[in-house]
């Protein structure tokens, strides 16, 4: 019955931070940021989705922060970034670029990645120029460019009127979501993870999205309700890679598909077979090792990095992405320009 805002302790509690930061956004709107890993390694940038926190991320945190600096922040009105009466894409779009221009200094670049609403984010910045100065590549999880409802496979209904209705009467509820209890992480495994996710999966990210205020996640619901960024996706001009889980019920991979057939320099979109909407939290190995890959191949000085650590696989050729999988995860031979990868669960171990 807790409403503590992320777990304790496991793999999924928030490492603690080197420093923290309030920074301002363009319409005065206060952005929690936190940094984590030694103040001169390359730089990744991590953007949460809707109902989340930088508490999202911590697996991910915990593993980079070994040997780059991590900057994660608060979307407005989540995690410890107060309320804001401003909801849409620009105001999504002004945060990131606050947020590059506090942390990475001028010209440094950085791999930022997004997931769901925080993938959103970069589209919607995709032109800034704090985006187009700092980013050196891009990873897209779980996310999309426009209609989100009508494709939402939350109801188990066929496509079509019904569907979309029900879809945004649930997505976009006033209703308080309460404690966790057994009942409210049955539903939020339904409708946000694979079927397979492990109970501590399934508490963290339940703790994360109940922490979430009732009027932001209203608010935000209408946005992605008419979000139509296809513009944005052609504007990421840098090299992209995308995941998505084929369970997702919030952004199927439809969405996915359709990113790496519209970006500029997609190079790889993996699908994780059985794998929901929270693919950071239920593949956090791969997620990082994607974040890694990216580092290496497109920062020299993470490269240099890297190098120094351990002897790692070389780069892939453009449309062929490997990483190393982490345990329990295995990379198999897909049909071209698509990686799929089979993630062991609890369930099907």
């Amino acid at each position: 019955m807790s409403r503590l805002p992320h777990v304790a302790d496991g793999p999924y509690a928030p490492p603690v931070p080197a420093h923290e930061l309030t920074v301002t956004s363009a319409d005065g709107a206060r952005l929690h940021v936190e940094v984590h890993g030694p103040e001169n390694a390359p730089a990744v940038v991590l953007s949460h989705g809707w109902c989340c926190s930088t508490a999202f991320w911590a697996a991910q945190i915990r593993e980079l922060a070994a040997d780059h600096r991590v900057v994660a922040y608060d979307q407005r009105g989540h995690g410890r970034s107060p309320a804001n009466p401003a909801y849409g894409t620009e105001p999504l779009a002004d945060d990131l670029e606050a947020v590059l221009k506090a942390t990475l200094a001028p010209g440094e670049q950085a791999v930022i990645a997004g997931h769901s609403m925080g993938g959103m984010t970069l589209m919607a910045a995709a032109t800034r120029p704090a985006v187009r100065e700092h980013a050196a590549a891009v990873l897209l999880c779980s996310t999309g460019s426009a209609r989100l409802v009508p494709s939402a496979t939350v109801v188990p209904l066929r496509e079509g009127r019904v569907r979309t209705w029900l879809t945004r009467r649930i997505l976009g509820s006033r209703a308080p979501l309460g404690p966790v209890t057994p009942a409210a992480r049955r539903i939020l495994k339904y409708g946000t993870m694979g079927p397979g996710s492990a109970p501590d999966m399934v508490e963290a990210c339940a703790r994360i999205v109940h922490a979430c205020p009732r009027r932001v996640r209203y608010g935000w619901s209408h946005v992605l309700d008419l979000l139509d960024l296809d513009h944005g996706v052609r504007e990421l001009r840098m090299p992209v890679e995308v995941v998505v889980g084929t369970a997702d019920r919030l952004t199927p991979p439809v969405h996915a598909r359709a990113l790496a057939a519209a970006l500029p320099d997609c190079v790889g979109l993996t699908e994780l077979p059985g794998l929901g909407h929270m693919t950071p939290v239920e593949a956090p190995d791969l997620v990082t090792g994607k974040i890694r890959a990216l580092a290496a191949a497109h920062m020299p000085g993470a490269r240099d990095e890297r190098s120094a650590r351990t002897a790692a696989p070389t780069a892939a050729p453009t449309g062929v992405q490997t990483a190393a999988a982490p345990t329990g995860v295995q990379t198999a031979a897909a049909p071209t320009g698509v990686q799929t990868a089979a993630v062991q669960t609890e369930e099907s171990a």
